[in-house]
Formats: structure tokens, C-alpha cells, sequence
């Protein structure tokens, strides 16, 4: 897989390094209503902290170049706070992937977390994290994500590639559900890391998983050379979900990958057929129904 990924490169960098992602980290405290007067360092020592552990760990035993680094990005929006160290708040994640001969990328996932309470009190400052144990939700949600960011990435360069990591990431949340007795019905809302870790493997969705290799490695990436065959091979991920959708309730990867892909189908699409462009509108607003208008553009054109 990875020799795949330093082909789809277009040029390699001199130095390698260890560490897999490239995140840019964002801590948002426009919407932070506090009961106490707020310390603004603590959100300049938050940023650091996170972007350190989101940059400087190393997840896998692959070389990645510089140029190869996986990219990110993570918004923290802080919006309650009673303590001057604990906050309710909510995540945005963002994984990218390069496209094939465009200098292009493309957004794998864009995942919505509106609800996440941690501490960043001076003894969870030091970001202490061990895979086989649950210290707090910060560090959990963090190791959960980078996991979740290397094996989508995987998946989109090699057919079920990324199995490895996503079980790593799931296998987290489990520790972090069991250890702080989370509600057995967590996944009530599809907007949850809970709820995306829960239905990430499920096996009715490795098709979908086999769907994302198809979509990105024999879709976007043939576009520029054969623009016909690539618009069918990613319409194979939108049939998956199509028929993958009533057969189970709560999908919350769907919601991730329409949150992600919505303007790019659209522009993928727009070159076909009349009466293509009929069936993937109905495709695309059944499944995410909320952007049905922006998805008539197919068929006023």
C-alpha cells in the first residue's frame, strides 16, 4: 500500500520521518459561555498539547515522507465551562487525501462530534496515553481520531487496508465506554465518536469500507484519464449506501461522508448523461436529504 501511495506523490521529499499525520489544530472559543473568569493561556497550552499529540506520535511501522504525512484538520469548539479546566465542547475532524495526477485533494471524512466533555487540568496537561488503558476523554478522543485518520487513509489506497488501525480506534472507545459506564445507548445520535466507532466494522459495512477503495482509488484517481470509467466506479459507493441505508438506522459514517463529498459529487457528475444525472440526484437526496437543493443543480443544467 504504501509504495501505491508514494507513486500517486508528485515529487519526494529528502528526509522521511515517523510520524503519519499532518494536523492542523484549531481551539475555537467563540461560542464559550464560562462561570468563571477564563485563563486565556489555558487555551494556547491546549493547542500545543493537542497539536503535539495529533503530530508527534507515531501509529504506524510505515515511513512516511513529509510529503506523504497524512492531513488533517481538528477544530476543538469550547462552548460550556463552570471550571476554569473543564469544558463542554464540540469536534470537527477532517481527513484529506491527495488526487492522482491533479495536485488536487479530496475530503475523505468530515465528522461532527457535538458532544464532548474533558479536563485540561494541570495533571492531564502532560497527555499521558497508553492504548491498552483509558487515562481521560481528552487523550481518548485524540488516539481515537489520529487512528481513525490512518485507516481511512489505508482504506482509500488499498481495499480494506486500513482494518488494522480502524480496529485500534474502535478498540479505544471501548475502553473509554466500559471504564466510564457510557450509556448503553450511545449511539442515539449519529454525531458521535460513539456512534461512528460502533458501525465503523460492522460487517454490513465492509462493502461500504470496499466502496471508499473504489471511489477514491478507481474513481478520483482515474478522472483525468478516463473520466467515464471513473464517475462508474464511484457511483459504486453511492448504490452501497443506498442499499446499505434502510438495512440499519444510525449510520453515522454516511452522514461523515456526505458532509465531506457533497459539492465533489456534484462537480464529479455534472459531464453526465441527462438521465444519469437523474439517478444520482435521486441517490444523493435520499441519501442527505437536508442538501437536496444543492444537489438539484445536477438536473437544472
Amino acid at each position: 500500500m504504501k509504495k501505491i501511495r508514494l507513486y500517486l506523490l508528485l515529487f519526494l521529499p529528502i528526509l522521511a520521518n515517523a510520524q503519519e499525520l499532518n494536523c492542523t489544530v484549531t481551539i475555537n472559543t467563540s461560542s464559550l459561555t464560562t462561570g468563571v473568569t477564563a485563563d486565556q493561556q489555558v487555551f494556547v497550552d491546549l493547542k500545543t498539547a493537542v497539536s503535539d499529540f495529533m503530530n508527534n506520535r507515531r501509529w504506524t511501522n510505515d515511513i512516511f515522507n513529509q510529503e506523504e504525512k497524512i492531513k488533517c484538520n481538528l477544530v476543538i469548539n469550547l462552548m460550556r465551562s463552570n471550571d476554569r479546566f473543564a469544558y463542554e465542547s464540540s469536534f470537527q475532524f477532517q481527513v484529506f487525501r491527495p488526487i492522482f495526477g491533479t495536485g488536487l485533494e479530496t475530503m475523505v471524512i468530515n465528522h461532527f462530534d457535538k458532544n464532548i466533555s474533558f479536563s485540561f487540568k494541570n495533571e492531564d496537561r502532560q497527555m499521558i496515553f497508553n492504548e491498552n488503558s483509558f487515562q481521560n476523554v481528552l487523550t481518548s478522543t485524540l488516539g481515537f481520531y489520529s487512528l481513525l485518520a490512518v485507516g481511512l487513509d489505508y482504506d482509500t489506497f488499498s481495499k480494506l487496508g486500513g482494518t488494522t488501525y480502524l480496529q485500534r480506534a474502535v478498540n479505544l472507545i471501548n475502553l473509554e465506554i466500559n471504564t466510564l459506564n457510557v450509556d448503553s445507548d450511545y449511539c442515539k445520535s449519529s454525531r458521535s465518536k460513539y456512534c461512528l466507532s460502533s458501525n465503523i466494522l460492522s460487517p454490513q459495512l465492509m462493502v461500504f469500507r470496499e466502496g471508499l477503495y473504489a471511489y477514491h482509488r478507481l474513481g478520483l484517481d482515474l478522472m483525468t484519464s478516463d473520466a467515464n470509467l471513473g464517475r462508474k466506479n464511484a457511483l459504486s459507493l453511492l448504490n452501497t449506501m443506498k442499499q446499505l441505508q434502510g438495512a440499519r438506522q444510525n449510520m453515522g459514517i454516511f452522514d461523515s461522508i456526505m458532509d465531506a463529498k457533497n459539492e465533489e459529487l456534484v462537480n464529479m457528475f455534472s459531464e453526465s448523461s441527462t438521465d444519469e444525472k437523474q439517478k444520482i440526484f435521486g441517490i444523493l437526496s435520499g441519501l442527505d436529504p437536508s442538501k437536496t437543493e444543492q444537489y438539484r443543480k445536477l438536473v437544472e443544467n
